[in-house]
């Protein structure tokens, strides 16, 4: 199958998972098989579940403006232990990036929720859940000339805006080849040149696109155009929650526990009340 092939099916693939949240409002990703039945863990033996994160990734994890730990995250670590009626023995801890990993591996945490990247070289230092959010690479138009799936054709020849040396850029070129690719090295001189009409699009991550579209800076110009494109070979898998890499049972756990909330809608109100303008 051709590159191009690939990402349409992807595409489409998730656009079919999502189908149910969209019927009912905003774009929600599913990533989640409603009839897959996952076996409930049995955590009778657990003394506590010791989430750590870091206070620099908003709006995941993120201080508010009474100094409290908050953010997607914090409240995902909430749901899933309130999931696995072990709420009692969770707690959500604040940490610098680099202290995470030490700080799991001496026993001072059992789940790191902070955007850890499932490599190769990860996998030998963690169990990682199945991945809760993948960002998508997504095109932004203006409102007047957007364009919606199948969108090959229709880009050819079109001037897309994208961040220089980025893996969006790299996916722009392998994917759609026939568009005429303009490089940016700050987004904020993409986002000015589009609004100005010097651009017939953009390309690049759906959750930043979807933070300025949803903000005053973009003045209601652009909305997105096509689907969601997920290419794990230039963007990762997404995020996962990584335990050490001798307790797998954790890791399923949290798998039940993440299954559980997507299936019951808990995820979906999660995600739009940190992400308003879905970026799905």
């Amino acid at each position: 199958m051709k590159p191009r092939s690939i990402l349409m099916a992807v595409c489409c693939a998730l656009i079919a998972l999502s189908a149910p949240a969209r019927a009912a409002g905003p774009d929600v990703p599913v990533f989640w098989d409603t009839k897959e039945r996952l076996p409930k863990p049995d955590l009778s033996t657990l003394e506590r579940l010791r989430f750590l994160t870091t206070t620099d990734f908003p709006p995941f994890n993120f201080l508010d403006g009474n100094g409290r730990l908050s953010g997607f995250h914090v409240d995902l670590a909430r749901a899933i232990c309130a999931e696995l009626d072990i709420a009692a023995k969770c707690q959500i801890q604040a940490l610098p990036w680099g202290e995470l990993d030490a700080a799991l591996q001496k026993g001072d945490g059992e789940a790191i929720v902070a955007g850890v990247a499932v490599t190769q070289e990860n996998r030998a230092k963690y169990a990682f859940s199945r991945p809760y959010l993948q960002f998508p690479a997504r095109f932004i138009m203006p409102r007047s000339s957007a364009v919606a799936e199948p969108i090959y054709a229709k880009l050819e020849g079109k001037r897309i805006g994208v961040l220089a040396g980025s893996a969006h850029e790299r996916l722009l070129r392998s994917y759609f080849p026939d568009v005429k690719a303009v490089t940016y090295a700050k987004q904020e001189w993409l986002f000015d040149d589009l609004k100005a009409n010097k651009l017939d699009g953009a390309f690049g991550d759906g959750m930043r696109f979807g933070f300025w579209l949803g903000g005053s800076e973009a003045a209601g110009c652009c909305r997105f155009a096509g689907g969601p494109y997920l290419a794990p070979e230039y963007l990762g898998t997404g995020l996962s929650i990584a335990t050490k890499a001798d307790n797998p049972q954790l890791a399923d756990a949290l798998n039940y526990a993440l299954h559980e909330i997507s299936v019951k809608g808990i995820f979906a109100e999660l995600y739009l009340r940190y992400f308003p303008v879905s970026f799905y």
